[in-house]
């Protein structure tokens, strides 16, 4: 699972464009103007798109500026999975990344992804792979395939898919994300989120774009390509 204390903040968002005078501005492109509208629905969808959490029914309204990361993101996707995964603290909000001004994996996104952040603040994980697809062959790390599993400390995973075989402990559903208590991590004010005491999920699989850790062991660690992914 490839964020910190400080992982939630807001950072990257597109500016919004300044708006010309009355009289004497230059037309803007038809290009450029469909572009710019793009980004402005985008932007606004993220007040209003629900995202699928990791237990089937419970839904996260994502808002504007709950960024999981700090750095900007590649724009390629990676697979992740674990045949279990247990936390203790455990939060979840939605969020929004950004990736690097002209990047060429932007397509027709603006560079923006809508993200579900979950972040945990201790966690171990059995027998982890990770996976990203370069184009014809798979970059793979395997780990915790041992007797010792993999272990992370204020782990965090901005994710766009999440499934698996769930349960929590004392779990609170409906937060506003910047009250979040149980986990290293808070959302901005007014973001629907949820946190649990523990989390368990078999079965893990994740497609993310973004991970962050404090700290981040992987014993048994494997790299390798390979014709196929996780």
């Amino acid at each position: 699972m490839a964020s910190s204390s400080d992982a939630t903040s807001s950072a990257g968002s597109i500016p919004e464009p300044s708006e010309g005078s009355e009289s004497g501005s230059i037309s803007e492109s038809p290009e450029g103007a469909e572009r710019r509208g793009r980004v402005r629905l985008r932007r606004a969808a993220v007040m209003a798109v629900p995202a699928t959490a990791v237990a089937a029914g419970l839904m996260i309204l994502t808002a504007q500026g709950a960024l999981g990361v700090q750095f900007a993101i590649s724009g390629m996707p990676f697979t992740v999975t674990a045949t279990n995964l247990d936390g203790e603290g455990f939060a979840q909000f939605g969020g929004l990344d950004q990736m690097a001004p002209g990047s060429p994996n932007e397509g027709d996104t603006g560079g923006q992804v809508l993200v579900v952040v979950s972040a945990i603040k201790k966690a171990t994980l059995t027998k982890l792979c990770q996976s990203v697809d370069l184009g014809g062959t798979n970059l793979l790390i395997r780990a915790g395939e041992g007797s010792q599993k993999v272990s992370a400390v204020n782990l965090t995973t901005d994710s766009t898919e999440l499934s698996g075989d769930a349960s929590f402990d004392n779990i609170e559903i409906g937060n506003d994300a910047s009250t979040l208590d149980k986990s290293h991590a808070q959302g901005p004010k007014g973001v629907f989120s949820q946190q649990a005491d523990t989390v368990h999920i078999g079965n893990l699989r994740q497609t993310n774009y973004a991970t962050t850790a404090a700290v981040f062991k992987l014993p048994g660690l494997k790299l390798s390509f390979s014709d196929k992914g996780c």
